[in-house]
């Protein structure tokens, strides 16, 4: 009845229903839609007959105005034989009828038995399918309890009547016969149901908590005690259990209306169809969070000057809702747009996709300008919003956008209307803003070129900076500028290349010096965001301006040069990595090299120089040597020592020279096994009381037994040092060509260039030659001159000097403070080796005999 009741209310436009519906249910039904000809009739499926079919679609218009029926699109058409029957009502003549036998013998239960399975006798009818009630009582006959409780006529009625009671539950057949034979139990045993145990039975479905099914069952149950209640012998008190199980179904069935209906039912739309149905004035409302309300219903909401409707909000209401939502839009979107128009600019932002959003609303987008410094602003709104209204919003964008450009990308704007930047620098300006403050330097390399002192001190009176890869505003490197930069460069270039720009965006935006390389990312993202692709990381501009200025000075330093050396500095030219370097990148390892290598740079191994020893330590060290070299004797003359050298230690020409004092010769063997054996022994000093004497012997004991151990070898350790590479030879590894002379011819008959005809040949130099240009400036040139005779010293014939026939010398020219290539080089002497220290004991005793002579 309740589903029924909101039907007819109009709350709703459909009913899904059984074949119940044409039981007899008064509707107001225009249309009946059969989902299926086929149903269950508790045996079998079978398809409905004619008769039936009439019986349900009769309903639409109940004779008392023209109704239609068909078929959904599960169910097949119709015959036209069907369907013309149903609208005529002619069907077959019924030719059987079904019965079943009433007049019933009590006075056994065998006896009930036989007269239920009694068939007919006339013609037209035909015995009833097998029902429950019969099936139950067959149940209870072969129980041996109830056979024995059942001995009089009374007891077999009262039996019958126990097995009609319905199977409400529909569980299973066995399980209600269980139940039937319950009830008769205490019926013969107790005279009544006992009322604890009925109490309990209705209690257990006396809840209204779970799903549609859950309510479905309990009603099933409940329905069952109420046909128990309603026999007035089996309870003590029918009439107050009649109440009960009454007050439980329907408390039951109006928990399973409302939960069918909030499944099924959209409450809202009902309520507002009936409404329009009524041709009622509805009243919409618009909260503060923007929300539009009609009748107590929220059916869409105003994001900024655009209404969305709620996604629930569709069919036929749609178009009703949408009308009646203008009334309260109308007047809303023009006091919007007013607020909007006096807006301070701290109520605006500028999103990372380029929509303008107002107090958290999108209400506008950029578009690509004239140019990437001058953006439009499309304007996101409904049609609601024209005339003066959306003329005043467009001028207040337009106003903020260009003073939120000016403010972040102020020192583009100055460099593009300064009237001082005339001629070369114009052009180079003119660049630089084209690149939103970051320009590299290759790009404009001849143009820099020209640029005099007057002119670059301009530019930089504007915030440009000359850097040794990129010419740059360092007031625009901060993440917020950038990012505005990235936004304007995507806007001009919008399309495929444009992807990742965001992920880089995050990258550069946590204020990282370097960060790995994408290589599914354009180069040029990297460089709008303020990075350079240097190998494996990209950098930041300003990050590789700063590393070029660590590398120049240890480029230029030369071994003798005036001043401290730099950090990183190298004999021989170079330079190797600090510490400095790789925090300043944020790289290390091959990461940082591959920046080195992307710079231009090669990197080689060489020996690692000897540390000189501290001049102070030396000088005190001979002063100590001279005071207990040599004691004086009682004539005032020193004592003569004579070591195996054969050099008087008294010779006044030997203490004239002191670099050419012997100390104890020691030879080192080829022998691995008798390496590093001393072949002779120090002649210790006349007194033998003398502590120095002492101290000399146990020195020399100390030497000769670590010395017996055979200490290893030790390998030459390498350093990596990095160079520029040459100019066009990428490859470090190959030697230049022999040339001869400037100005003869090589092996091939070519005439060889000199350095100056070279250099004005124009050679391209690499980025790392640009950065030790001035360092090359500045260092000597001694090393690596050619001889007089033109010829270079690694480059002189061997035979030069000698007759026909005679062998070529192996010792050729060198130049100063380079040895030649056949000459052993001498390895600088290990400070901490024992030989060292007794070198340095024998020089502090000597030097303390010359002074006490």
């Amino acid at each position: 009845n309740s589903q029924v009741a909101l039907y007819q209310s109009g709350e709703v436009d459909y009913m899904v229903a059984t074949d119940a519906i044409g039981m007899g249910l008064n509707l107001d039904v225009d249309h009946i839609a059969f989902a299926a000809d086929r149903k269950f009739d508790g045996y079998q499926f079978r398809k409905l007959n004619p008769s039936e079919l009439a019986q349900i679609a009769g309903r639409a218009g109940r004779a008392t105005r023209d109704g239609t029926f068909g078929t959904t699109g599960r169910c097949p058409p119709f015959e036209t034989e069907v369907a013309q029957a149903l609208e005529s009502h002619t069907f077959e003549p019924v030719k059987l009828v079904q019965w079943r036998n009433t007049d019933l013998d009590f006075s056994s239960v065998g006896a009930l038995q036989a007269t239920l399975a009694t068939p007919p006798t006339e013609i037209a009818l035909t015995r009833a399918p097998v029902a429950e009630d019969f099936l139950v009582l067959e149940h209870a006959a072969r129980d041996d309890d109830v056979r024995g409780m059942t001995r009089t006529r009374d007891d077999v009625e009262r039996l019958w009547d126990v097995c009609q009671v319905p199977d409400y539950r529909k569980i299973a057949a066995a399980n209600h016969a269980e139940l039937v034979v319950t009830l008769y139990r205490h019926l013969q045993l107790d005279g009544k149901i006992p009322t604890d145990w009925f109490a309990e039975q209705v209690a257990q479905a006396d809840r209204t908590d779970g799903d549609i099914d859950t309510l479905s069952t309990r009603i099933a149950h409940i329905r069952t005690w109420t046909f128990v209640a309603n026999r007035p012998d089996w309870l003590a008190d029918p009439d107050h259990w009649q109440e009960v199980t009454r007050g439980v179904e329907d408390k039951l069935s109006d928990a399973l209306h409302e939960r069918l209906t909030e499944r099924f039912v959209d409450r809202r739309t009902s309520v507002l169809m009936r409404r329009l149905r009524e041709n009622a004035t509805l009243e919409p409302q618009i909260n503060k969070s923007g929300e539009v309300v009609v009748e107590g219903h929220i059916i869409g909401r105003l994001d900024g000057f655009v209404f969305v409707a709620d996604a629930s909000s569709g069919g036929s209401e749609a178009k009703a809702l949408q009308n009646a939502a203008q009334k309260a839009l109308a007047g809303e979107i023009a006091a919007r747009a007013t607020r909007l128009a006096e807006a301070p600019d701290g109520q605006f932002v500028l999103a990372e996709d380029g929509t303008v959003r107002w107090t958290g609303a999108a209400i506008g987008k950029l578009v690509a300008g004239e140019d990437a410094l001058r953006p439009r602003v499309r304007i996101i709104a409904d049609e609601q919003l024209t005339g003066a209204p959306r003329d005043a919003v467009e001028a207040r964008l337009a106003l903020w956008i260009k003073s939120h450009l000016e403010k972040l990308l102020g020192p583009l704007f100055v460099l593009a209307a300064a009237e001082d930047v005339t001629g070369i620098a114009r052009g180079v300006a003119f660049q630089l803003v084209e690149a939103l403050g970051v320009l590299e330097r290759q790009r404009v390399a001849e143009e820099v070129k020209g640029l005099e002192q007057p002119e670059r001190a301009t530019l930089r009176k504007y915030g440009v900076r000359f850097g040794a890869y990129h010419i740059y505003v360092p007031a625009l490197l901060k993440p917020a500028p950038r990012a505005l930069a990235a936004q304007l460069w995507a806007l001009c270039h919008a399309g495929p290349q444009t992807t990742g720009l965001d992920e880089l965006l995050h990258l550069a935006g946590s204020g990282r010096t370097s960060i790995p390389v994408n290589r599914e990312i354009d180069a040029a993202h990297y460089r709008v965001t303020g990075y350079r692709v240097c190998g494996e990381r990209a950098v930041r501009v300003d990050i590789l301006e700063r590393l070029a200025d660590l590398i120049r000075p240890a480029l230029a330093w030369r071994d003798g040069a005036p001043g401290p050396k730099p950090p990183g500095a190298v004999v021989g030219g170079g330079f190797t990595v600090i510490n400095g370097m790789t925090s300043l990148t944020g790289a290390s390892g091959e990461d940082f090299a591959s920046i080195l290598r992307s710079l231009g740079y090669r990197m080689e191994q060489r020996p690692k120089p000897a540390e000189p020893a501290p001049v102070g330590l030396m000088a005190e060290t001979e002063a100590k040597t001279a005071e207990t070299a040599a004691p004086a004797d009682e004539s005032g003359q020193a004592e003569v020592v004579q070591d195996p050298s054969g050099i008087d230690a008294g010779d006044p020409a030997a203490a004239a020279a002191p670099s050419e004092v012997a100390f104890p010769q020691i030879e080192c063997q080829t022998n691995p096994e008798t390496a590093l054996q001393p072949t002779a022994e120090l002649v210790t000093l006349d007194s033998a009381g003398d502590a120095q004497s002492s101290l000399l012997s146990s020195v020399a004991a100390e030497v000769s037994s670590e010395a017996a151990q055979g200490p290893a070898v030790e390998e030459p350790v390498l350093i990596e040092v990095w160079r520029p590479a040459r100019a066009g030879r990428p490859d470090a590894r190959r030697r230049p060509r022999f040339r001869r002379r400037e100005g003869g011819k090589d092996f091939r008959g070519r005439t060889a260039a000199s350095p100056q005809q070279r250099e004005s040949a124009g050679a391209a130099p690499s980025a790392a030659t640009a950065v030790a240009a001035d360092a090359a400036a500045s260092s000597s040139t001694e090393d690596g001159a050619a001889t007089p005779d033109g010829h270079h010293p690694r480059h002189r014939r061997r035979n030069a000097g000698t007759s026909h026939g005679e062998r070529p010398s192996r010792e050729r020219e060198r130049m100063p403070g380079k040895p030649s290539r056949f000459e052993r080089r001498e390895k600088a002497p290990d400070p901490n080796s024992p030989f060292a220290k007794l070198a340095a004991l024998k020089a502090q005793l000597e030097a303390d005999a010359k002074e006490r002579h």
